[in-house]
């Protein structure tokens, strides 16, 4: 897959690029990112890529002709997604990561910065997407997310493919507790049906802790859950948890 980011500050993503998984990735041509420079695509001698917004109001927006230039020099792929990081965008998520990663072979990521930017650049965007109900800096941070979260679901980014499938949010329930060695640290106990060897009662406990989990933490993710879901005698999954064991 190829990703296309167009920021005023490619700086920022110099570790990102090198690091951990998202690094042996783009190694192993699992993935490729270009960065590009909307500054690079101004015509005037400063290279100035913001100006004040019409109206009046505090701070600059980005301008339209470097970002329009800058996503209009890169090669096209059948199937592309052109995204602008805003906080106004739909919620960033896994559900969107695994649409990203299955769906399309290029993803253009444009950061916007400032105040944002002109409001005729959504006219070349496809897609906005958000963080989340705040406010940072700019776009790169935003950008980052998205592009570990779709790399690492590319085949070959992930040796161990099931671990993907083991995770929070892909069943709609977070993720049940993990331990390692020692079996006892500072008093805390591993509990005992981890150390049992009895596969089947600890994929039991381990689906119990989710189920717990989830509620005590995301209340709204197991209410959704408990609309798809009912225990095996045809009753819904009770909303107090009473399934889920503390050991």
């Amino acid at each position: 897959m190829r990703f296309d980011i167009v920021t005023l500050f490619p700086d920022c993503f110099t570790s990102v690029l090198n690091s951990g998984l998202l690094g042996k990735a783009l190694a192993k041509q699992i993935a490729q990112v270009n960065l590009v420079n909307p500054r690079d695509f101004t015509t005037d001698k400063h290279h100035k890529a913001d100006d004040e917004p019409y109206g009046g109001g505090v701070g600059m927006l980005l301008k339209p002709e470097p970002i329009f230039a800058a996503v209009e020099s890169l090669p096209t792929l059948p199937r592309r997604e052109i995204i602008l990081m805003s906080p106004q965008g739909q919620t960033i998520n896994q559900h969107l990561f695994k649409e990203l990663a299955k769906n399309y072979d290029q993803l253009v990521v444009i950061c916007g910065h400032y105040e944002g930017v002109d409001e005729r650049v959504l006219h070349l965007v496809t897609r906005e997407v958000s963080l989340g109900d705040f406010i940072l800096t700019g776009g790169e941070i935003p950008s980052m997310a998205l592009l570990n979260g779709v790399v690492r679901l590319l085949p070959g980014t992930v040796s161990k493919v099931e671990s993907l499938k083991a995770e929070s949010f892909e069943e709609g329930l977070l993720d049940y507790p993990q331990y390692t060695r020692p079996a006892n640290f500072r008093g805390w106990k591993v509990p005992d049906v981890l150390l049992s060897g009895n596969h089947a009662e600890i994929a039991r406990w381990r689906h119990e802790q989710k189920i717990k989990r989830t509620g005590d933490r995301r209340p709204d993710l197991l209410e959704q859950w408990q609309k798809n879901h009912h225990t095996s005698n045809g009753e819904k999954i009770p909303a107090d948890n009473k399934l889920a064991n503390d050991q």
